[in-house]
């Protein structure tokens, strides 16, 4: 993706991010742990995949909140980040198809408080009930050298490990994905967990209250938060008419993260779900062209699932029952590694980002 962009302006350049992760991956893809290695997933899936025994798979991811935090801290609102937290670990561990069991986190505070950690503490609670996961432990860290609040002394970051099991015969990569396919879309919550630098920017106050919001503040809506998906995606997998190909949580890469997802094949997105007032409302007031757009935030759609074409209607009428306005919004092409947006004009693929068609 060109770095020539506002969110690098704004202080985040995924391509510079992309190469470093690049490195990091390949050095760590050279471990030796003296002994047969357990990882069945290769880099770069939405979740890690360690075999216990010939039959289970051990689960794993680990993501935090973002510059989530520092709207938290402006407004003095901690409740709800921890659903953040949970979200975005759940949803990128049920893409493998794997139950999530638990989740541990990581506070790293500048000042200990214990109104600001019982907050975050009853967002943790939220979200695992949400999830249907337990939070065994975690560890809370004061590093004041660290950590600078917005304002201070409130800073904090917020870490989270989740742990599930899977089958090892029964997890989703996107292997079995073919052209045809459909493409389900479940809606998103608004902005959720990625992004946050690039809407800040463009949205700098905070208390404004515009009219396209319906009455609720940029910082009331900035903190809404992330959609779980958990228990619609296990009902899904769980559903013995439905053959589940693909599952895909649209964060960081917009609706390219779908490109995450292990198939020669393509995706063509001809009816997306509604976008919600607050990307309007960032491209408005910045300035920002649909293809950054739709690179950096999920306009709309959280998360994507693939199923044979004629099981799609079964499945929408399955996942709308915990996601009203889930939908059918598009499907898979023969054109390997782009992804399609012809409502708005688009076609791109993980190397070059979206460009005009």
């Amino acid at each position: 993706m060109t770095t020539d962009r506002a969110y690098a302006r704004a202080g985040v350049d995924t391509g510079r991010s992309g190469r470093a992760v690049a490195g990091l991956v390949e050095v760590l893809s050279r471990i030796d742990p003296g002994r047969p290695l357990r990882s069945v997933l290769g880099a770069g899936h939405y979740a890690s995949v360690l075999g216990l025994d010939e039959r289970t798979g051990l689960a794993l991811t680990t993501d935090g909140v973002g510059t989530k935090i520092v709207v938290a801290e402006a407004l003095a609102r901690y409740d709800t980040v921890g659903i953040d937290c949970v979200a975005m670990n759940v949803n990128d561990l049920v893409c493998i198809g794997a139950e999530p069991i638990a989740l541990l986190d990581y506070i790293a505070v500048e000042e200990a408080d214990a109104g600001m950690l019982t907050a975050i503490a009853e967002g943790l609670r939220a979200g695992a009930e949400q999830a249907g996961i337990e939070i065994p432990g975690g560890e809370l860290a004061q590093v004041p050298e660290l950590i600078r609040g917005h304002p201070s002394p409130h800073g904090f970051d917020l870490v989270g490990t989740c742990a599930g099991v899977v089958a090892l015969d029964e997890i989703v990569t996107g292997a079995a994905i073919e052209p045809g396919d459909a493409i389900i879309g479940l809606p998103s919550s608004g902005i959720h967990s990625n992004g946050l630098t690039l809407a800040r920017s463009a949205l700098p106050d905070l208390a404004e209250t515009p009219a396209e919001l319906g009455g609720r503040s940029v910082g009331e809506e900035l903190l809404v938060p992330t959609a779980i998906y958990v228990r619609a995606i296990l009902a899904l997998l769980a559903e013995p008419e439905i053959e589940v190909r693909g599952l895909a949580h649209i964060t960081g890469d917009g609706l390219l993260n779908i490109l995450r997802l292990h198939a020669d094949v393509g995706y063509r997105i001809d009816a997306p779900l509604p976008v919600p007032p607050i990307f309007d409302l960032v491209a408005e007031r910045s300035g920002i062209g649909p293809a950054e757009l739709y690179e950096v935030f999920n306009m709309g759609c959280g998360f994507c699932c693939v199923v044979p074409s004629g099981q799609a209607a079964r499945a929408v009428q399955l996942l709308e029952q915990l996601h009203p306005r889930a939908a059918a919004v598009g499907s898979v092409t023969a054109a390997s590694g782009v992804v399609e947006l012809p409502k708005v004009g688009l076609v791109g693929d993980r190397a070059g980002g979206f460009g005009t068609v």
